[in-house]
């Protein structure tokens, strides 16, 4: 299984998509708070759409809360400040589950914690001007990784709502 942290996070539609995110790899959803907005926000609700009813997640009030059910599972720390890249490390293990963290939109984790887990950060390489990613686009991108080095396991890699062959049967109609 692979799960994505959400430490503080600020934006309300940055969750939504991570929730879609989390509900389409059938992954778990954990946040931390304290949040400045209601997980009930409507912007929430708008880039969540209906899979936020269809995730599994849990909200933690702080991190001292979080620690006390998850203090002992793989977490990796995405953060601009790791030498490490994303790509270097082997998620490939189905037996293991895995977490990915990131942080505020502003502020990023918290650097206590950065110290505390330094081999286990990661990092996104950008241009040297960018300080950062959007969150949820972050979240797909080293979410994807993980999902690909397990070759997709249990997921759909062919279109089965409409069908296969649909594209090419519109070809045909056409």
């Amino acid at each position: 299984m692979i799960g994505i942290i959400l430490y503080r996070p600020e934006k309300p539609s940055n969750v939504g998509n991570i929730f879609r995110t989390a509900m389409a790899i059938e992954g778990k959803l954990i946040i931390i708070g304290p949040l400045s907005f209601e997980l009930d926000d409507k912007s929430l609700k708008r880039a969540g759409m209906d899979y936020i009813k269809e995730t599994d997640y849990e909200y933690f009030e702080n991190y001292d809360a979080f620690l006390n059910e998850y203090r002992n599972i793989n977490i990796y720390y995405v953060t601009r400040y790791s030498k490490n890249i994303y790509t270097q490390n082997d998620y490939s293990s189905l037996t293991k589950d895995i977490y990915f963290m990131f942080g505020r939109e502003s502020t990023g984790i918290p650097h206590d914690i950065l110290r505390e887990h330094y081999e286990k950060t990661i990092r996104i390489p950008m241009v040297i001007s960018a300080r950062s990613l959007n969150l949820s686009n972050s979240v797909a991108i080293v979410v994807y990784e993980a999902l690909r080095q397990r070759n997709f396991y249990g997921l759909a890699t062919r279109e089965t709502i409409k069908g296969e062959d649909f594209l090419e049967e519109e070809i045909k109609n056409v």
